[in-house]
């Protein structure tokens, strides 16, 4: 299968390149090949690859920049995706969307479910939203709303922890969110199942079971032989960050077991085998 990855460079989209390299021709697309802005170098870059099945993960992913930047977020996150999903459309490719947990306002107290009603709070989380509602227009498509990532490539909020912690510098991180956590190579080899059986729609996807970001992090550095002491847990408040975050976002993975399919493994498992590659990796 012929796979194009926008945002290639980026945290999902190298994750997704090492999950899928193996089996399948991929096709990085990288900010420097193509400004997803433009339509026309979307349509021409794309038309070129004529892949079977596009993967959009570029967008402005930063919920801070995009509170104090919301044209550019506007234009990135959701032009953009109308030019990615109308050159998919042109080329008969399938096209799956990466979204987030950010559509949610986290005011509900169970985990929430693809069916329940979306209220985003932030720029980012409308931004998304919208994409969203863009790449339903297109029926080969599939959605996919993710949590809080952790994988190879670029520095992720598990890395930095650890990195933090090793370096004797305490890391400060919310002790009051409370959701779920995404492994970037598992949910790579679940979309990539999702694809393969044509199984178009709107899923949760992240590895099972709740955390919080302080959960993450402490057990992160304790897989790393760190000291989780290091780790301290503030409110969200006391942050004093531009873009507001979601108490509560818990995702259940209704649609994937609705549709027959095996929810990613928990994230204590997924993390603990992250962990160890990074710092094999780090050793080479």
């Amino acid at each position: 299968m012929k796979i194009a990855i926008t945002g290639a460079s980026g945290r999902f989209g190298r994750g997704l390149q090492l999950a899928l390299q193996q089996k399948h021709t991929i096709y990085p697309v990288r900010h420097a090949d193509v400004d997803i802005t433009n339509a026309n170098d979307v349509g021409r870059v794309l038309a070129a690859i004529h892949p079977d099945v596009v993967i959009h993960t570029a967008a402005l992913p930063d919920i801070d920049y995009c509170e104090t930047h919301p044209e550019e977020t506007q234009i990135v996150n959701v032009e953009g995706t109308r030019n990615v999903t109308r050159a998919a459309e042109q080329i008969g490719a399938g096209l799956v969307h990466i979204s987030t947990d950010a559509v949610f306002d986290g005011t509900k107290d169970a985990p929430y479910v693809e069916t329940d009603a979306t209220n985003p709070i932030s720029v980012y989380g409308r931004s998304k939203l919208a994409a969203e509602q863009v790449v339903k227009e297109y029926g080969k498509h599939w959605i996919f709303r993710v949590s809080v990532l952790f994988g190879p490539g670029k520095e992720n909020f598990v890395s930095k922890a650890i990195e933090q912690v090793r370096a004797g510098v305490v890391h400060q991180v919310a002790s009051d969110q409370l959701g779920s956590a995404t492994y970037t190579l598992d949910a790579g080899e679940k979309i990539l199942e999702l694809v393969k059986a044509n199984a178009y729609g709107l899923f949760h996807l992240c590895n099972s079971g709740p955390c919080t970001r302080m959960d993450l992090a402490s057990q992160a550095v304790r897989d790393a032989g760190l000291d989780p002491k290091l780790v301290h847990g503030i409110p969200t408040e006391s942050m004093s960050r531009p873009g507001p975050r979601v108490k509560y976002a818990v995702m259940e993975m209704a649609a994937l077991r609705d549709r027959g399919f095996a929810p990613p493994r928990p994230w204590e498992e997924a993390l603990r085998e992250y962990v160890n590659t990074y710092l094999h990796n780090e050793n080479q």
